[in-house]
C-alpha cells in the first residue's frame, strides 16, 4: 500500500509491517517504558510507545532514502521503498555497475542511521538537562539506541545486509569479478543466518520464546535473500547476450493432428516423457497439446478423438521469436505465467523453450563456476551450452 511520495520515491507498506508495528508498540508500552519510567499511567505508556514506533519506522525510511538518493546520484534506478516485517528495503531496478557505486550505495544507510543516533542522543542529553527524566527523554533515548543498533547490525559483513554489500564491493574491486564476489558475500550471509538461527534455537531451550522465534525468522530471511541475490547475479552473467535461439531445444518432439488422443498420450506423452507438444502438419505449426487440453476430454473418447479436433491454437502467449533475449523471456514468463513456449519464425516451428530449460542452464553455469571453469577474456564464466 502506497503511503506517500518523498522526492520522487514511493514509500509503501507491506501488510506484514502491521504485525511488527503492533509487537513493538506492545513491548514498549508493557515492558520497556514502565521499567525505564515507572509510576506513569497506561495511557502515557501507550502514547509513548506509538510515538516511538512511528519515529522508529521514520528512521528506517530515512535509512533507505539515504541508499536511494546515493543510488540515484550514480544513475541506479529505484522502484520504491517498502516497509515490511523485517524493517525496510529500497528496491533497486538494476544492480550497481561498479564496485565503487556498490560501496557508496551500501555505506549510505548505516551512515544515516549513525547520524540519526548521534543527533537523537544529543537531543536526549539536552532534554535531560532542561527537563529531567521525562517521557520525551525516554523516547529520545530509545530512538538513539535503536538507530545505533540498526547501523551496527547492518554493518555485519553478511550479504544482503549493508555490510555484506560493502564486503562484496571490496571483493569485486580487488578481483574484478562481481559473480565470485557475490558468491563469497552470499556465503558470509548464509553463515551469519545459520548462526542467528542457532542462537534462536538456544534461546527457545532457555525459555526465550519471542527472542528465539525472532532470531530464527531473521536468519531464514537473510538466508533466503542471500541465496536469491546470488542466483540473480548468476542469471545476469549466465544469460548475458543470450537469446531464445541460443538455448532452445532445436529438434522438439511434435505430433500430427491426425493422431488419436490415445496414441498421443501413450506414444508421445508417456513414451517420450513430455507434456507440452507442438502440433505440426506438413511443416506448418498449428498449435500445441498439453494436459490442460486433455483434461476436457473424457478418457473413453480418446480412441476416436483426433489431436486436430481439440488442440490449443496458436496464441501470442505461447509463442516467441528466436531473436528475443533471455531477459525479455523472463519478463514474459513473469507477466503471463506461461512456462513453455514454441519458438517460431512465421508459421514455422524452429524449437521449444521452457523455464526448466533455463533452470538447467543456470544450474550448469553454477556448477562450472564452483569447479573453477576457465574464464573468458572479459573475466566472466565461460559456459558450455547444454545439449538439447
Amino acid at each position: 500500500m502506497k503511503l506517500l511520495n518523498v522526492n520522487g520515491f514511493d514509500i509503501k507498506v507491506d501488510p506484514s509491517w502491521l504485525l511488527i508495528a503492533a509487537l513493538i508498540t506492545w513491548a514498549l508500552s508493557r515492558h520497556y517504558f514502565p521499567t525505564a519510567l515507572p509510576d506513569r499511567d497506561v495511557a502515557t505508556y501507550l502514547v509513548m510507545a506509538l510515538v516511538t514506533m512511528l519515529c522508529f519506522f521514520a528512521s528506517l525510511v530515512l535509512h533507505e532514502l539515504a541508499h536511494s538518493l546515493v543510488a540515484r546520484r550514480f544513475g541506479v534506478p529505484i522502484k520504491n521503498i517498502t516497509l515490511f516485517l523485517f524493517g525496510g528495503v529500497a528496491e533497486l531496478e538494476a544492480e550497481p555497475q561498479s564496485a565503487r557505486v556498490e560501496f557508496w550505495i551500501a555505506v549510505a544507510g548505516p551512515v544515516m542511521s549513525l547520524c540519526l543516533g548521534l543527533s537523537l542522543w544529543i537531543s536526549m542529553q539536552v532534554s535531560l538537562i532542561v527537563t529531567g527524566a521525562t517521557a520525551l527523554t525516554e523516547v529520545l533515548s530509545y530512538l538513539a539506541l535503536i538507530n545505533v543498533v540498526l547501523a551496527v547490525f547492518n554493518l555485519v559483513p553478511a550479504f544482503p545486509l549493508d555490510g555484506g554489500r560493502i564486503l562484496r564491493a571490496l571483493l569485486w574491486h580487488r578481483s574484478g569479478d562481481v559473480l565470485r564476489a557475490t558468491a563469497t558475500a552470499a556465503r558470509s550471509g548464509a553463515i551469519f543466518a545459520y548462526a542467528l538461527m542457532g542462537l534462536g534455537v538456544l534461546a527457545l531451550f532457555q525459555g526465550g520464546l519471542m527472542t528465539g522465534l525472532w532470531n530464527i525468522m531473521i536468519g531464514l530471511f537473510i538466508l533466503g535473500a542471500a541465496r536469491a541475490s546470488y542466483q540473480q547475479q548468476l542469471a545476469k552473467v549466465a544469460f548475458e547476450n543470450k537469446t531464445v535461439g541460443d538455448l532452445m531445444q532445436s529438434d522438439p518432439i511434435t505430433v500430427d493432428p491426425n493422431a488419436s488422443l490415445d496414441e498421443f498420450v501413450n506414444r508421445i506423452m508417456l513414451g517420450r516423457n513430455v507434456s507440452f507438444v507442438p502440433v505440426v502438419e506438413n511443416g506448418v505449426l498449428l498449435g500445441h497439446m498439453d494436459p490442460k487440453v486433455l483434461a476436457d476430454i473424457d478418457r473413453e473418447n480418446w480412441t476416436n478423438t483426433q489431436v486436430g479436433d481439440v488442440f490449443a491454437g496458436l496464441e501470442d502467449a505461447s509463442t516467441i521469436s528466436p531473436d528475443v533475449t533471455i531477459e525479455a523471456l523472463f519478463k514474459q514468463i513473469s507477466g503471463s505465467g506461461c512456462r513453455k513456449y514454441m519458438v517460431v519464425k512465421g508459421r514455422q516451428l524452429v524449437g521449444v523453450i521452457s523455464l526448466s530449460d533455463l533452470t538447467r542452464f543456470l544450474n550448469l553455469s553454477d556448477r562450472l563456476l564452483r569447479h573453477g571453469e576457465p574464464r573468458d577474456d572479459e573475466g566472466q564464466q565461460s559456459v558450455t551450452r547444454q545439449p538439447s
